[in-house]
């Protein structure tokens, strides 16, 4: 193994899991981020109950974040909705609350962050200035953006690939009474959006719309939420409050159902990196996490050398699901699908079922 340290790029939730583990390993890491203050992405606002305890074993504690409990889930067909029980108790918490700390966990173990950009030449990092950056090992968690130099295909989207919408809310007393201890998911022809409470005083909206279907609204966010509240009564209900200049943030291109099957030597790929589970699953976070455990313990077993093999029994071990995710999502966007997909949850135990076969394990 060498006497390099391992690298990691990126700090969100898969990079700083991977350099916390490395660190509790006792080999604690550099980690590089572009940006130079945690910010609030735009993906991974729901924590599943097998997330939550990823995190305990990380040293972070859920509950002294903050965040939101969730108990129901709520299915909304336009005017119709089907609620039910999760298995398990899940939070709604921001990515900024998640991401502070588990990056401060990180560093109090003894991780080094810089903060630059890094481009890949196999499975070599470079800075800026095009110097090398000595490595034992690369463990890419960039999340849904690509890095120069080891972007995903360019087909990884699909032919009409998703876009990732979110707005944040004012959580005033009438959205909280509604949204209390219940995630909603309203499904539309072409996309859906979940809306739930996170920490403070906040909602957080977290829409996946194909890219024909936002076109069809003349490309724009708001020009698709004024065509949804004439027939979702309950999404403008809740959207009531939302300022004529609501700011968006977008992200373009989600390859949702990608999964890496191989990598070369001493390169580990994590989080969505790794594989990119349908949002509508509320497992992303999941992934991230598990990949970056099983990244580092092959790593420590194996040194770069296991990377081919980690990503590839990882790859498997997502398959089920992320295709899982996938057909739920496909049923969710179609015309008739969306109320199929209601009265399949109206049957006692299928929506425990369904959350079950998404989580990772």
């Amino acid at each position: 193994m060498s006497s390099a340290r391992p690298l990691v790029i990126g700090g969100g939730p898969a990079g700083a899991a991977a350099a916390i583990r490395l660190a509790m390993a006792g080999t604690p890491a550099l980690l590089v981020e572009r940006n130079r203050t945690i910010g609030d992405a735009l993906c991974g606002g729901f924590l599943s109950w097998r997330t939550l305890d990823r995190l305990r074993a990380l040293g972070v504690d859920p509950d002294a974040i903050g965040g939101h409990r969730v108990t129901r889930l709520a299915l909304i067909d336009g005017t119709r909705e089907t609620v039910r029980a999760l298995p398990y108790p899940a939070l709604g918490l921001s990515r900024y609350a998640m991401d502070t700390a588990l990056i401060e966990r990180a560093i109090a173990l003894g991780t080094e962050v810089r903060h630059a950009t890094v481009r890949m030449d196999g499975a070599e990092a470079f800075d800026e200035s095009g110097v090398a950056i000595p490595a034992s090992a690369v463990f890419l968690a960039s999340g849904k953006h690509e890095t120069r130099g080891a972007s995903r295909p360019r087909d990884a989207a699909g032919p009409d690939p998703f876009v990732g919408i979110r707005l944040r809310l004012a959580a005033t007393p009438a959205l909280a009474r509604a949204l209390d201890e219940r995630i909603e998911m309203h499904m539309f022809e072409g996309g859906y959006c979940g809306v739930v409470l996170q920490d403070g005083a906040s909602a957080n909206l977290c829409m996946a719309v194909r890219k024909s279907r936002l076109a069809r609204a003349g490309g724009k966010p708001a020009g698709l939420f004024a065509e949804l509240f004439a027939t979702h009564p309950i999404l403008r209900e809740r959207l009531a409050e939302m300022p004529d200049d609501a700011a968006f943030d977008a992200i373009g291109h989600v390859p949702y159902g990608w999964r890496a099957r191989e990598t070369l030597p001493g390169l580990f790929r994590l989080g969505d990196q790794a594989g990119c589970i349908p949002s509508f699953a509320g497992e992303g976070i999941g992934i991230a996490l598990a990949s970056a455990e099983a990244a580092v313990d092959a790593w420590v077993k194996g040194g770069a050398e296991a990377a081919p093999e980690y990503q590839r029994r990882f790859g498997a071990h997502i398959a089920g699901p992320v295709r899982t995710a996938g057909l739920v999502t496909k049923l969710s966007v179609r015309p008739s699908g969306a109320s199929v997909l209601a009265r399949l949850a109206a049957i006692p135990g299928a929506t425990g079922l369904a959350g079950r076969l998404t989580r990772v394990s």
